[in-house]
């Protein structure tokens, strides 16, 4: 099922996500809604918060070379820790909950990351480039954090100043 995408200025996109205790049916159905969700709207990253659920789930699925998003390569992520990081990169990220925005956000090169699959079972992987700037993005998320949180402050300004003005053209 399609779930609605909370966003920008919604309160409970700033709501710290809870850790996941049980890995059942229930899960299963909420990751795979998340899935919908993200492939409809064009993401390639989505967290449960976004679609205002408060746990630590998040999905990653980076196009391939021919530019398609295969169900194979999806990542499931439940209750993730950043357990090393080194090195910084800069790149142009956007969200689904700050849409039609896009703007350099400085991140971690290279992260290792500790996590759950849907059945529970531990992994511990390394990443970098796009695909560990889309899992540093989604777990802020889970923190209440939105990447226009880790713009420059004139940066931020301009952004607010353009959001309001899109919003007030939106209700005329």
């Amino acid at each position: 099922m399609i779930r609605e995408i909370i966003t920008y200025p919604n309160k409970k996109l700033k709501e710290p996500s809870k850790d996941i205790k049980k890995f059942d049916k229930e899960l299963h159905l909420l990751l795979d809604d998340m899935y919908e969700t993200m492939v409809a709207k064009n993401g390639i990253g989505l967290a449960a918060i976004q679609i205002a659920i408060p746990l630590n789930a998040l999905l990653i699925l980076l196009p391939d070379e021919n530019d398609e998003q295969k169900k194979e390569n999806l990542l499931e992520v439940i209750n993730p820790k950043i357990i090393n990081q080194k090195g910084s990169i800069i790149y142009q990220e956007g969200c689904l909950s700050v849409p039609d925005y896009y703007d350099d956000v400085k991140r971690a090169e290279w992260i290792e990351v500790e996590y759950y699959d849907r059945f529970g079972n531990k992994i511990v992987k390394e990443y970098d480039e796009l695909l560990g700037v889309a899992f540093q993005h989604e777990m802020d998320h889970l923190k209440g954090h939105l990447f226009i949180e880790r713009l420059s402050y004139l940066k931020r300004k301009k952004f607010d100043k353009e959001w309001k003005k899109k919003e007030r053209a939106k209700k005329k």
